[in-house]
């Protein structure tokens, strides 16, 4: 029986996810860095939570070097979008687990450690 059933003497729901009281922290104990972006293109760009920030959409300019291996610091699931001609900082962590990118665009995929051609 779930905590909440027993506060209110209702039955639970199959699936149902009970939270517990207070805030989840988000990414913590984890490094951060904050970078200014600037979206020079000439319409929105919008970058998703675990999308690795360097290899983002070209019409943003922001220091692709010191982006190199991390991701947004945003909620997952969520995204960030980014006006044109707006600039604004973000925030950003490094990407975990095993640190191989995939990569949407095949330039920027494979292992994030090690690289030299960043």
């Amino acid at each position: 029986m779930s905590e909440r059933s027993e506060r209110t003497g209702e039955h639970g729901v199959p699936g149902e996810i009970v939270c517990g009281d207070g805030d989840v922290p988000l990414n913590p104990g984890r490094e951060r860095i904050t970078l200014r972006v600037v979206n020079t293109a000439d319409r929105p760009v919008q970058v998703g939570s675990h999308y690795h920030f360097a290899a983002a959409n070209p019409g943003l300019e922001f220091d692709r070097e010191a982006a190199w291996g991390t991701r947004l610091d945003i909620p997952a699931g969520t995204a960030v979008r980014f006006e044109p001609g707006v600039e604004r900082d973000v925030t950003l962590v490094p990407i975990a687990g095993h640190r191989v990118v995939p990569g949407l665009r095949p330039e920027w995929a494979g292992p994030l450690d090690g690289r030299t051609d960043v």
